[in-house]
């Protein structure tokens, strides 16, 4: 693991967080947060504009160890990241809402 990084468990978060989902496009399709920001994981150094204005940000990916990583980086870089411990996989299982591009009913993938 990265040096300590800020953790929430999914079943955590405010009603009115900020995420910032750093999954690759097929797993973001399949299923995401309402309102999410979508930047994969290889792209947030080149896209520090597309980063949304929260404090702080969450970051989620499928399990939370992309996040953990993203979240440290955005962290030394002077932004306020915090992970989501268990990433999409814990969001899913705790019943929080998400939706697709599929057509079909959200998952994680």
């Amino acid at each position: 693991m990265p040096q300590q990084v800020p953790t929430v468990h999914a079943s955590e978060l405010p009603e009115d967080a900020v995420i910032l989902d750093v999954r690759e496009d097929d797993e973001w399709v399949h299923g995401h947060v309402v309102g999410a920001t979508h930047i994969p994981m290889g792209e947030v150094p080149s896209r520090l504009d597309d980063i949304p204005e929260g404090d702080p940000v969450y970051v989620a990916c499928r399990s939370g160890g992309r996040s953990a990583r993203v979240a440290a980086w955005l962290n030394r870089n002077g932004f306020d990241a915090v992970n989501i411990a268990g990433g999409m996989g814990e969001w899913e299982a705790v019943g929080r809402p998400m939706v697709s591009e599929t057509g079909q009913p959200p998952f994680v993938r």
